[in-house]
């Protein structure tokens, strides 16, 4: 839970996550302490900034920095113009924080628009990464084994069941840029076993009505972040160069008007169903050598 309150030091608006204690497991209670712990050790201007921290027998606190601006997606359906260019300058700004992350040893596993926040409601490129309830410190890229994610954007190798590292952070940024620039998602099917099906397939197709003005660069930057093979993955660093990232403002001026309207569908329809199912929850199984 999060709640909005006041300081009476600063008189300053903040948001904190509330984590109950009650009935929690040691396991869960670890991972409370997890997140606590990976929190105040990240300081960067596109991660949400943690100020204070505390508990008491019944929660744990977090008191972050107020995110004014809601979701990423809320504000990109609401632009009257839309262009490739927009899409590039987010995927940007979200690759400096993945890569500030991942340069700390954290994968964050949670990648996904709910987690994409906006400082203002004024800047359009203030996002912050947000909800680090799973992330987790890694030692090698290939380290981590607990299943963790949101389905539409968990990596091939965590449904593989194989150890993993940082780079399952990189597919889902390839799910959600794929998103922005297509108007629908890469993955979808009503019967999650199917889904999962495609997505460890990687079996997706650019609609040519939805993507005949997205730049041969716009493409070729998906398709280095969702290649299936973790190896051939590229880094957030390597990410940073390519260049679709690179390329200027004017390669990159096409209006992506059909995109966009798609785009509003999609995520129109996602929030009628999040409202719908609320208790959904992510998937979160854990195989017999959860503790990683």
């Amino acid at each position: 839970m999060i709640c909005k309150v006041k300081s009476r030091v600063d008189g300053f608006n903040y948001a904190v996550k509330i984590i109950t204690r009650k009935n929690h497991t040691e396991v869960e209670k670890k991972a409370a302490m997890n997140e606590i712990e990976i929190l105040s050790d990240l300081s960067h201007h596109q991660i949400i900034q943690v100020h204070a921290t505390s508990k008491d027998l019944q929660n744990y606190y977090i008191v972050m920095e107020l995110m004014l601006g809601g979701e990423l997606f809320d504000r990109i359906v609401k632009k009257t113009v839309y262009k490739e260019q927009d899409a590039r300058d987010i995927c940007k700004v979200l690759l400096g924080a993945l890569d500030y992350c991942h340069s700390k040893g954290i994968a964050h596993r949670s990648i996904k628009p709910e987690n994409l926040l906006l400082a203002s409601i004024h800047d359009d490129l203030n996002i912050k990464l947000a909800d680090f309830g799973y992330a987790k410190k890694v030692t090698t890229e290939k380290c981590l084994l607990t299943q963790c994610g949101s389905p539409g954007y968990i990596a091939p190798e965590i449904l593989h069941g194989v150890l993993y590292g940082t780079k399952a952070d990189i597919w889902s940024l390839g799910v959600i840029t794929y998103i922005i620039l297509g108007g629908y998602p890469p993955f979808s099917d009503d019967d999650q076993r199917e889904l999962f099906k495609k997505i460890k397939r990687g079996q997706y197709q650019c609609q040519s009505m939805f993507w005949t003005k997205v730049s041969k660069k716009g493409k070729q930057y998906i398709r280095s972040l969702l290649n299936t093979n973790p190896d051939k993955r590229l880094t957030a660093k390597e990410a940073l160069a390519h260049p679709w990232i690179t390329a200027s403002d004017e390669v990159l001026s096409k209006k992506l008007d059909s995109n966009h309207a798609n785009l509003r569908r999609y995520h129109a329809k996602k929030k009628f169903t999040q409202a719908v199912s609320y208790n959904a929850h992510p998937v979160k199984s854990v195989l017999a050598n959860g503790k990683r």
